[in-house]
């Protein structure tokens, strides 16, 4: 079993890259476990307040639970991975049954931030995008997807995404042993990363 981490920051393409990964690998080999799904539930935080909630800070996930999940897989458990409301800022009562695969994909703006989760990782990846591209990206995402004025979200890109992206996100580079600029555009990347797993799997 190989355990990857791909980290970087709001908007850097870490979705398209995983997406190309898994593409490119066997089917049924992988199984890709978002960050997100991790986000603390907000539910007894006041509907009015949850929009005030950081969630690019360290605080806002369930670390114990995903480095739980994660250790389970590796020892051929399967999970219930929970699901989590951008529109309610609350966790879901679904659940998504994940059992063990050969490749397993941890991918989240901080990925690569907590140590414990770190140690488990075969493979970690930073994808590094130009600040202004994305921004572009997050602004498109969240008025189409999140339902937020581009004016909303430019404020809080300005207040909470680019500060936590210093503070943050941006230093965990150093703990990546591959760093992939552009994204989902470098075709090239992805090849040598494809191919590297590839490998992996067939020892």
């Amino acid at each position: 079993m190989l355990i990857i981490g791909i980290a970087g920051g709001t908007g850097s393409g870490k979705t398209t890259v995983v997406r190309k990964i898994v593409e490119k690998l066997p089917k049924n080999e992988v199984v890709v476990l978002p960050q997100d799904s991790y986000y603390k539930d907000s539910s007894h935080v006041p509907v009015e307040e949850r929009q005030n909630i950081n969630f690019d800070h360290p605080d806002a996930f369930e670390w114990t639970l995903l480095e739980q999940h994660l250790k389970m897989l590796k020892d051929g458990k399967a999970i219930e991975q929970p699901t989590y409301s951008y529109i309610t800022c609350t966790r879901q009562p679904e659940t998504i049954h994940i059992e063990p695969k050969e490749v397993i994909i941890v991918e989240g703006i901080l990925a690569l931030c907590d140590k414990k989760l770190r140690n488990q990782m075969d493979l970690k990846i930073f994808v590094d995008t130009d600040s202004d591209e994305r921004l572009i990206r997050v602004i498109n995402r969240d008025v189409i997807e999140r339902g937020r004025t581009a004016e909303a979200v430019m404020e809080r890109y300005t207040r909470v995404l680019k500060p936590m992206h210093q503070q943050f996100i941006e230093p965990t580079k150093r703990y990546a042993d591959l760093i992939v600029p552009e994204g989902g555009h470098n075709q090239v990347a992805i090849d040598m990363i494809t191919e590297y797993l590839e490998h992996k799997l067939k020892k």
